[in-house]
């Protein structure tokens, strides 16, 4: 059973007081896989900070305001993860951009016709158990629609898969796997599931 959400307020973006705690739940979520890339946290939470770009996000955030969940997506447009080798070579410098920019590019997802790409789904610890994650789901999937796009796709990694237990709770169906080969032990994980709902 979902627990009380009356105190929840769903949104367009996320509040820009609240920028340093989106960088900061992104990294909770993602830095498993990013860390050997981006870390440590004080350098990668300096990269993410201000490269978040609200324009393809959706937030939660509690009656105070306070950010505690956050879904970004993208789009031919941007995406919720911006910045380029320049916001890159200021926090690691060019020698450790030269080799970093590569291989985080090997985690690039393309942008297809008709599909809205979910960039991203994080709950803050203290909001877990509340149904922040579906609701974020749903409104990723209402946003789809809003666009007149036909489907949500994400990936998901073997790693986790709780994650992949919602996705197919709420709908999403595995197209396809792709496998890492001799990088899993750069990423953290040996494969990553594409899944996509309908809407």
């Amino acid at each position: 059973m979902m627990a009380d959400q009356t105190d929840l307020h769903l949104r367009a973006g996320f509040p820009e007081d609240q920028r340093d705690k989106a960088a900061a739940l992104y990294w909770e979520a993602f830095g498993g896989k990013l860390g050997k890339l981006l870390g440590p946290a004080p350098r990668a939470l300096a990269f993410l900070a201000p490269v978040l770009n609200p324009d393809f996000a959706l937030s939660v955030t509690d009656a105070n305001g306070q950010l505690l969940g956050l879904a970004g997506f993208k789009t031919e447009d941007g995406a919720l993860i911006g910045g380029d080798l320049q916001d890159l070579a200021q926090i690691h410098g060019w020698p450790g951009t030269l080799w970093r920019a590569p291989l985080l590019s090997l985690l690039e997802r393309q942008v297809e016709p008709e599909i809205l790409l979910m960039d991203g789904i994080c709950v803050a610890p203290e909001a877990r158990g509340r149904g922040l994650g579906s609701m974020l789901l749903e409104a990723i999937c209402a946003e789809a629609a809003r666009r007149d796009l036909r489907a949500v796709r994400l990936d998901v990694i073997d790693t986790n898969p709780r994650a992949r237990q919602l996705y197919e709770r709420k709908g999403f169906l595995a197209k396809g796997v792709e496998r890492l080969g001799p990088l899993s032990w750069l990423f953290g994980f040996s494969s990553a599931t594409r899944m996509e709902r309908p809407v």
